[in-house]
């Protein structure tokens, strides 16, 4: 592969990339973070981690000089939060409720 491609490559894991694992990893945090004492902060902590996670992201896809563990940390990140993202859609106990709205009236 070229260093011009290669440069492109990282381009896009540095911008457009980081913004959308990071959101995918808000979201999905939301899933596996505890609920905390008024039962909010895993929806709270995300929201304020978000830039965080992204200039993380970013930084390792400037700074890293493999691009195969660039796209390996980012496509894993992606793929973890997306697939809980996914399940928690796709959830079939619920018979046509969100999960959610069924755990809130115990």
């Amino acid at each position: 592969m070229s260093p011009r491609m290669r440069g492109w490559i990282r381009i896009g894991f540095a911008g457009p990339g980081a913004v959308i694992v990071a959101l995918v990893v808000m979201a999905g945090m939301a899933l596996w973070l505890p609920g905390g004492a008024a039962g909010i902060d895993n929806l709270v902590l995300p929201l304020v981690l978000v830039p965080l996670i992204w200039a993380a992201l970013f930084f390792h896809a400037c700074l890293d000089s493999r691009l195969g563990r660039i796209a390996l940390v980012a496509i894993g990140l992606f793929v973890v939060h997306a697939g809980l993202v996914a399940n928690k859609f796709l959830d079939t106990k619920s018979h046509g409720q969100p999960a959610a709205a069924g755990e809130a009236r115990r």
